[in-house]
């Protein structure tokens, strides 16, 4: 078997409204992670900025695959209360796939070379 490359879902929040829309949202969001291996990673910790201007909360949740990562946020559980949270602040949202075990930097030079 080998081994599952995984993937992460990545949000950045500002202007969040914490009103009864996001009290549900993050009341509900745990049940529609657990059936697609999701767990958060970052939830909003107290960030550093080091370049550039950050002025919102940043949230990492990890997945044990892209396809897994991407049925969390198709499927209907999510679907469902995905507006609680668009709806109530100005955010921006991706999934990425990760790296596997023992990944170095030039793993990445020998595809950019080859390309």
């Amino acid at each position: 078997m080998t081994d599952q490359i995984p993937a992460y879902a990545i949000a950045y929040l500002r202007e969040v409204d914490v009103d009864d829309a996001i009290i549900d949202y993050l009341q509900r969001i745990d049940a529609t992670l657990a059936p697609h291996g999701g767990r958060f990673v970052v939830h909003g910790g107290e960030l550093v900025p080091i370049e550039g201007e950050w002025d919102g909360d940043l949230v990492v949740i990890a997945f044990p695959s892209l396809a897994d990562a991407q049925a969390w946020y198709d499927s209907p559980a999510y679907q469902e209360i995905l507006p609680l949270r668009v709806d109530h602040s100005r955010s921006i949202a991706a999934m990425v796939e990760g790296v596997p075990p023992g990944y170095q930097a030039t793993d990445k030079l020998a595809v950019l070379l080859r390309s």
